[in-house]
């Protein structure tokens, strides 16, 4: 054992987490990947994540769901006494009500970032700026609910675990406007086209086709890196798989 460390939320319930050393060596990182694999992801609002094999994870918006209780409990919150017995009881409500919506975000985000990566032996995403993100007003409440960065870091030390490769492209790569079939890009793609056509005839589900476009590019920096990445043939499923909301 090598510390505890004791921790009070603001809900009065006590963690302590302990470190230990359990004498075990690191995974040892694969080198030899199979390109079937090999998956791309292309994070959203309204699909939380997006995969290069079709499949479609919905985006839960926990906090969207639990708002009108939150709203609630906060304003007879703000209508106590301060210092008084209610006051200190309708703070333990509102706390315990964003307790229980960080808890559904990260039981989700565990689920989902443990099944890419026991199924996967390389994740590629896109290299994200969640704080220049929150700047959009418009967006900032969906992008805070969403969760992103702690989503990838969780795929980031999962596949750590497992000697497997979570690899982060560069966050200017035009993924959504580039054809995944003959690599035309597009000049315009505004936010409310979801699908188009591609001049090659390629008809694009915006998502989908970037999450393609970071698979590509995600196999090229592992081949940039010095690892194998062959191809086992075997044609593509697309698939659509929904969380409820």
């Amino acid at each position: 054992m090598k510390s505890i460390t004791l921790t009070r939320t603001p809900t009065e319930k006590y963690y302590a987490s302990v470190l230990v050393d359990d004498e075990k060596t690191e995974a040892v990182a694969i080198t030899d990947l199979q390109s079937t694999q090999v998956v791309g992801v292309d994070v959203g609002l309204t699909d939380i994540a997006i995969t290069s094999t079709g499949v479609k994870t919905g985006n839960p918006r926990f906090v969207k769901n639990a708002q009108l209780n939150l709203k609630r409990k906060q304003k007879k919150l703000s209508r106590c006494k301060k210092g008084s017995k209610g006051r200190a009881k309708a703070r333990l409500l509102v706390a315990k009500a964003h307790e229980r919506v960080a808890f559904a975000r990260n039981d989700f985000q565990h689920k989902l970032s443990k099944q890419l990566i026991d199924e996967n032996q390389a994740v590629i995403v896109e290299t994200l700026k969640v704080k220049n993100m929150l700047k959009n007003h418009c967006l900032a409440r969906s992008i805070a609910d969403a969760g992103w960065h702690s989503l990838i870091t969780r795929l980031d030390y999962k596949a750590k675990q497992a000697g497997k490769h979570l690899v982060k492209i560069d966050q200017w790569f035009a993924s959504s406007k580039t054809c995944s079939c003959c690599g035309h890009k597009q000049e315009n793609m505004p936010l409310n086209v979801r699908s188009w056509t591609c001049e090659c005839g390629y008809l694009a589900d915006r998502d989908i086709n970037a999450a393609i476009n970071i698979r590509q590019q995600g196999i090229l920096k592992l081949k940039a890196e010095g690892l194998s990445v062959s191809a086992n043939g075997g044609k593509r499923k697309s698939s659509t798989l929904l969380v409820a909301a």
